[in-house]
């Protein structure tokens, strides 16, 4: 058999399990998860490798209409994942009709490469109920082929990835076999800081936060890190801090413990709160933060 390799994109609405079937797929969490929209706002590489073949799995920002530059941004995250495709994925949980983006849906219906359409979170819903909404989506997107899955659950991933394979087309690797992402350490600790906010703080605040990691300096027993969590406004810093400190205590701590986790190795964090305003609409401060699209 020869050697299979090629760009597997994951695309679809906010909060639909994007982010837990790439990691459900990977074994590994590398996408943070929380039960807020947006989450995820950079397109983030997962590379999945065997002695015959490497699927590069690519999760994507939930696709919105954007209302300033950083969404915006986050969309031409997902116009590029449909431009180095080699099969594409679109996530859609049970009850859901539409894609919030039509340019894309007919993108998807046009499309000259593989589309496989996932019904996600069937758990949630009765035999029938699923039934239907299969059949619903086999009219909407004749070109894909469609399958019923439970990320959350690992249902059905498992014959996900063996069709996976079998589309994927012959060609050598693309990254070194031992390689799981293209993202930088200091990437996954910005997030693994940012899932903590996201899952403490409500309305805006998680919103008008970005993370940059100055300092990240590995010995053999222990990582040394200071992260800086950046807000819109003096009153956001105020938020984030909390009472006597506790806000951004509690934020350091589980995020400590989530990066023990992933790097397997006893962390050392240090976390400081600026204001850097309107950092969202401003092209610098988010070419800065890695949101600059130019080349796509």
């Amino acid at each position: 058999m020869k050697h299979k390799a090629g760009f597997v994109n994951i695309i679809g609405n906010p909060n639909v399990g994007k982010s837990t079937l790439m990691n459900a797929i990977l074994g590994e969490k590398l996408s943070i998860i929380t039960n807020k929209a947006q989450t995820t706002r950079h397109r983030i590489l997962g590379i999945l490798s065997d002695d015959d073949y490497q699927m590069v799995f690519s999760d994507t920002p939930g696709i919105i209409k954007p209302a300033y530059s950083l969404q915006e941004s986050m969309m031409d995250f997902v116009k590029s994942a449909f431009q180095d495709a080699d099969v594409l994925i679109y996530l859609v949980e049970t009850g859901e009709k539409a894609l919030k983006n039509e340019d894309f849906f007919i993108k998807l219906q046009n499309s000259d490469i593989p589309v496989i359409l996932l019904l996600n979170k069937i758990d949630l819903n009765n035999q029938e109920f699923v039934e239907d909404q299969i059949e619903y989506w086999k009219q909407q997107l004749p070109n894909a082929e469609v399958y019923a899955i439970s990320a959350l659950n690992n249902f059905g991933v498992d014959n996900l990835k063996s069709r996976l394979i079998e589309l994927l087309p012959e060609s050598p690797a693309f990254y070194p076999k031992d390689q799981l992402t293209d993202k930088p350490e200091r990437f996954f600790v910005n997030e693994k800081i940012r899932e903590r906010i996201l899952v403490h703080y409500k309305k805006e605040i998680p919103y008008s936060v970005e993370v940059e990691t100055e300092a990240f300096e590995e010995s053999n027993k222990i990582i040394k890190i200071r992260s800086i969590i950046m807000v819109e406004r003096d009153s956001q810093r105020g938020i984030i801090i909390g009472h006597q400190g506790k806000g951004i205590k509690r934020i350091g701590t589980e995020a400590r413990k989530d990066l023990e986790k992933f790097f397997d190795k006893k962390i050392h964090l240090e976390l400081y709160v600026k204001v850097n305003k309107n950092w969202r609409s401003n092209p610098n401060q988010l070419k800065r933060f890695g949101y600059d699209n130019s080349s796509n």
